[in-house]
């Protein structure tokens, strides 16, 4: 046993406060490079660095591994050293109102240019304005129309004259203007007309047809004078027009000479202001705003502009600062309008109405240029939002999306805006399930993100780790105003990191975790008027943390106290041996201790694993017991059969079993049952074994081992309480200060084993023992007094099976 059994100092590695070369972390720099995470960093800043399509980077790992705040930091410090993005705008499309245009401008000029549209627009409606309401102007408008008025007057006179020479008069029909029969200068009514003589009806009415063709030749050269008229106004309307705003535009496109798409936007705004002056002149402008006023305002919307100026108005997509480097964006909402953009409508009198101004900037917008970041559950529970994004990344272009046009919920009609070219690099975080799924099931995918920063949960427990876990530590006072730690809080600190881990060599890399175990720390500190933490507070914190989540693990003790749940801690039993099993319950995992019972006797050959006959086993479990079968074959059927039934099952668990780290635990009882070999019932036990009879590492080791202890010390330490665990598991042992005290003073004991016989020996005090060139194992081992048994029930089956024969056959 003393070879098996473990010191104290090998159940939890120290972290010596000596390493620490300050008197509070207080002393240390508030901000922190990454920690524990090379690979991870190094694929971000290769992801973030390739100019390739395609590119873009998966960041995989267990929520609290960092992955955010690395993202974040690494992300940030890429994009200072690099240029920031052109600015991106709408306008109007003079050519195809549907289809608005996208203009790049340099870095920052975008709400400029807006501003200076907007200048040069109220400059030129005063002094349009200013110049049509001038005196030359309406001199030289009323001349053009009083010259045609005059003329039309004129032939319309003569006309009037030859007509009533004839004895015909010009009236007004229903059609418009008509000669009609007239005496003494007054139109005759049809009942005179009718009392006329047929010869002079019939002279007035060929008169009639010719005045009335006179007059429609008239009519004809006066529509065609009108029309010679307002083409002169036209003229002059533009003429005037070129001139009010010819300054105008020349300054705004010096200012943006270099941008060859801006200033042929301006020569259509030019051209378009002076096809369209009127909507310019003051008296148009009121009676516009009177035929068409501002729509209400629904639903808490502001009143949507409706200004005929608006075809003039610049929309800013997006706009960055010259000093800002490359964006990076975080996108907590990543809908379809929200990557891709939105057009907006307005409900108005049953009507959905739009422009270009109502277009609206997504994230890939706002990240245009730099980076975004999403988190990937988010993007996949989000309708067409994958989709989406990978349209955009693969077309390496940005058009505004709605989940509108996807379900057509709503038939209307809407814009078509130009799409903005692509250059941004996503970065996703997600579970390594969700990768590999994406992986696996998605083509476009594995095109698109073929960078994976994948983040461990653990780091190398060394020197420079423990000092790089200090400074973690007063990042976390210093960014939230904690009080800072002394050398041996941190020291414990690191100590719990290597806990979290489960894993003496290692740290955890759960941040998370970390920083909240800093957070509670600080507040028994300040709790306890102290100025500094100290390890008692972070003991304190632990040991809270524990009290405020173990109140099922505590109920289960109870049970096991009032004798409803049947556990043994001294004694000797066959076929009787106590496992441990691990409950998780969210964010606290506990050991429970599990009797686990075995029963031989003849019958078909077999080892019956109850659980899975009634279907309350996993196939790990399930797995396990099949192996436990080739290991008895191989040790104890070599000469024979087994001629044996043996029956395994865990006593009093009502949830499914599953996992095979107690299939040694199961193997022992059934070795006990088989020899009639009782067992201690002072040790539990854990560990997977093969069929080879080595024993294997299994998980939750420190829980099972904590779990056993507090049972022992609920129903009083003997001084020879323990638990057998693998010899793999060593190195994951981090126990408690409380289970390594009782160590200490050899209240209880762990012991390490390797294979099955060692762990035999110690359960039953007699070797398992090996064959010898017979086959026969020695007397006294455990080998033997199953061998014995097994053949004792072989000969019995063989003699039953005989007489059964024999009793058969006919006399």
């Amino acid at each position: 046993m003393a070879n098996h059994e473990l010191t104290a100092e090998q159940c939890r590695r120290r972290c010596d406060p000596a390493v620490y070369e300050f008197e509070t972390t207080a002393e240390l720099p508030t901000e922190v490079e990454p920690i524990g995470q090379p690979r991870a960093t190094h694929a971000l800043e290769f992801g973030a660095s390739i100019a390739s399509q395609g590119y873009n980077v998966f960041a995989l790992g267990q929520p609290g591994s960092g992955r955010r705040s690395i993202v974040r930091d690494t992300l940030r410090r890429h994009a200072r050293q690099m240029s920031p993005p052109g600015d991106w705008c709408y306008v109007h499309n003079f050519d195809e109102p549907r289809r608005p245009r996208a203009l790049k401008l340099p870095t920052g000029l975008a709400t400029e240019f807006r501003e200076d549209m907007e200048e040069l627009i109220e400059d030129t409606a005063r002094e349009i304005t200013r110049a049509f309401e001038s005196d030359e102007y309406q001199a030289r408008r009323e001349e053009v129309v009083s010259g045609y008025r005059e003329e039309r007057s004129e032939q319309l006179q003569e006309l009037e004259r030859e007509v009533q020479e004839r004895g015909l008069a010009i009236g007004r029909g229903p059609t418009g203007l008509i000669i009609a029969p007239a005496k003494d200068g007054e139109v005759l009514s049809p009942q005179d007309y009718q009392q006329l003589p047929p010869e002079e009806r019939e002279q007035i009415e060929q008169m009639r047809r010719e005045m009335q063709e006179r007059l429609e030749d008239v009519i004809r050269r006066g529509q065609r004078l009108e029309k010679e008229a307002r083409r002169k106004v036209a003229e002059l309307d533009r003429e005037v027009a070129e001139f009010a705003i010819g300054g105008l535009s020349d300054d705004i496109k010096e200012k943006y000479a270099d941008l060859d798409q801006v200033v042929d936007y301006l020569d259509q705004v030019r051209e378009d202001i002076i096809d369209n002056v009127d909507i310019f002149r003051g008296d148009h402008a009121a009676e516009e705003e009177q035929q068409h006023p501002r729509p209400t305002a629904l639903m808490g919307m502001q009143d949507m502009p409706h200004s005929p100026y608006n075809r003039y108005a610049v929309n800013v997509l997006i706009s960055h600062e010259t000093d800002d480097g490359a964006p990076v964006v975080f996108e907590t909402m990543p809908t379809i309008e929200n990557l891709t953009g939105d057009i907006e409508h307005l409900s108005y009198m049953g009507a959905l109405l739009t422009d270009f101004t109502m277009i609206k900037g997504g994230a890939l917008h706002r990240a245009n240029g730099g980076f975004l970041v999403l988190e990937a559950r988010s993007l996949l529970t989000r309708p067409f939002a994958w989709e989406g994004l990978k349209r955009a990344l693969n077309e390496s272009q940005v058009r505004p999306e709605s989940i509108r046009e996807h379900l057509r919920l709503v038939s209307t009609v809407t814009l078509e805006p130009e799409p903005i070219p692509l250059d941004v690099k996503v970065v996703l975080i997600g579970t390594p399930l969700l990768y590999y799924l994406l992986y696996q099931h998605d083509e476009d995918f594995r095109k698109l993100f073929k960078v994976k920063a994948d983040f461990n949960l653990m780091m190398d427990l060394d020197e420079e780790a423990v000092r790089e876990y200090a400074l973690f530590v007063a990042a976390c006072c210093h960014r939230e105003g904690l009080p800072h730690f002394a050398p041996d809080a941190v020291a414990l600190v690191a100590e719990e990191g290597s806990r979290l881990a489960s894993d003496q060599g290692k740290l955890t890399t759960r941040f998370l975790d970390v920083a909240d175990l800093v957070r509670e720390s600080a507040f028994w500190c300040r709790k306890q008027d102290g100025e500094v933490v100290r390890a008692e507070h972070v003991r304190q914190a632990i040991r809270d943390s524990i009290w405020r989540s173990n109140r099922i693990e505590q109920r289960l003790l109870e049970l096991i106290e009032q004798g409803t749940l049947l556990v043994d801690v001294e004694g000797e039993a066959v076929g009787q041996v106590n496992g441990i099993a691990v409950l998780p319950l969210g964010d606290y995992v506990f050991g429970k201790p599990t009797r686990i019972t075995a029963r031989s006797f003849m019958g078909r050959p077999g080892v019956i694993n109850i659980e899975r006959e009634v279907e309350m086993s996993g196939p790990i479990h399930d797995k396990a017991q099949m192996i436990l079968a080739g290991y008895l074959g191989e040790q104890f059927a070599a000469d024979h059969p087994l001629s044996a039934t043996a029956t395994l099952a865990f006593e009093q668990v009502y949830e499914e079993v599953e996992g095979d780290s107690a299939a040694a635990a199961e193997l022992y009882a059934l070795l006990s049952s088989l020899g009639r070999v009782p067992l201690r019932q002072d040790l539990a036990v854990t560990g997977s074994v093969n069929q080879r009879g080595e024993v294997q590492a299994v998980g939750g080791v420190n829980e099972k081992i904590e779990g056993f202890f507090d049972t022992c010390r609920l129903m009083e330490l003997t001084g020879t309480q323990g638990v057998i665990i693998p010899a793999a598991n060593v190195r994951n042992l981090m126990l408690r200060d409380e289970v390594l005290q009782a160590i200490e003073a050899g209240e209880f004991h762990i012991y390490a084993v390797s294979t099955v016989a060692e762990a035999v020996e110690l359960l039953t005090g007699m070797p398992l023992g090996e064959r010898d060139e017979q086959g026969d194992f020695p007397e006294g081992t455990v080998g033997a007094a199953v061998t014995r048994r097994l053949r004792s029930m072989a000969e019995t089956q063989r003699a039953f099976r005989s007489d059964a024969e024999s009793q058969d056959t006919p006399q």
